[in-house]
This record gives structure tokens, sequence and C-alpha cells, in this order.
């Protein structure tokens, strides 16, 4: 039997906690020294679905001048105002957990919860983020999106490694 398709998060937060500032500038993280693509490009071979909210999906969207992310990946962009398809995206106002069964269900590689904050809080609400991680920049920037809001509920992960890429901490963690 194949193994179960894991949900991932490979995110980048601020060490204060943050993946954003509230005005959705990410400046402060293309500071930050790096080396190479800390692991990025072996961390998209695992998998071949990306998950987003649309705020990160409009964020990408203007920042890439109108050009759709991740064109080699299945793409789910979770809205409410918004459904259908356009080009290889497809937007859905599912609830988390019945989309996660179904994409369990199908062949494939892992799955990326992209984000953004609401959205990857919607995974953990459900407990379905089975790995993440985590580079953390050594930049403080005060506010902004974090990248966990609360729960009321614990949720524990193993340690499984810790290593630098050039300015960064990152960390890989496995739900227990």
């Amino acid at each position: 039997m194949d193994q179960e398709r894991k949900i991932t998060c490979y995110i980048a937060t601020s060490l204060d906690g943050y993946i954003a500032t509230k005005d959705d500038s990410l400046d402060w993280l293309f500071k930050v020294e790096m080396e190479g693509d800390a692991g990025y490009a072996e961390y998209m071979e695992t998998i071949d679905t990306v998950v987003m909210g649309r705020r990160t999906y409009d964020w990408i969207m203007e920042m890439e001048k109108g050009k759709a992310p991740y064109p080699e990946k299945k793409s789910y962009v979770f809205s409410k105002s918004k459904s259908g398809q356009e080009g290889h995206v497809i937007f859905t106002n599912e609830d988390v957990a019945s989309f996660v069964q179904r994409e369990r269900a199908l062949p494939g590689k892992d799955i990326w919860v992209v984000g953004g904050s609401a959205l990857l809080h919607d995974f953990l609400k459900e407990k379905l983020i089975d790995e993440f991680i985590i580079s953390i920049a050594p930049t403080l920037i005060g506010q902004g999106i974090p990248l966990f809001q609360e729960l009321d509920f614990e949720l524990e992960f193993t340690l499984k490694t810790v290593r630098p890429s050039g300015q960064f901490a990152q960390l890989h963690l496995i739900r227990k």
C-alpha cells in the first residue's frame, strides 16, 4: 500500500513569529542572507499539490504581475468569494477536513500549505498539518501577520532537524 500523502508547511517567519508585516510586505525577509535555496528545490520535489488562501494568492499574483504561481503543481486557492478554475488554479470554499480526506485518497506526492496564517489556522484546528519546515530569520518586525493564530488546544511536534542556512535557522518538525 502506498504511504499516505502528508500535509506540510514550508514557510519563513521573523524571529518574533510574523510571516509578513500588516501591509503584507516581505521586504524584511529578502534582506536576510540565505545559503543556497534553503532546501526549497529539494522540498518542491516532494510535493505535487499546493494550497493557499486567497490573500496569499492575490499577493503572489501582484508580485508576479499576473502570472499564476506553481504552474507545474496542482493548485488550490481557498476563497469565500471566488469559485471555479482559472488555468491550473482551482478556487474552493470546501472545508479543509473534506479537502484533505479527498486529496489524501488520491495517488500523489505530499501537499504544501503555502499560506497564509488564516488557512494554516484552519488546518491546525483540524489537526491536519503533519510536518513543518520553518526558516526563522534573525529579524524582529514588531507586528504583522502571525505565523500561528491562537488555538484552544495543544499540538505536539517532534524536532527532526535544525540546520543553518546563511542567517536563517531552519527547523524541521514532525507531528507526534
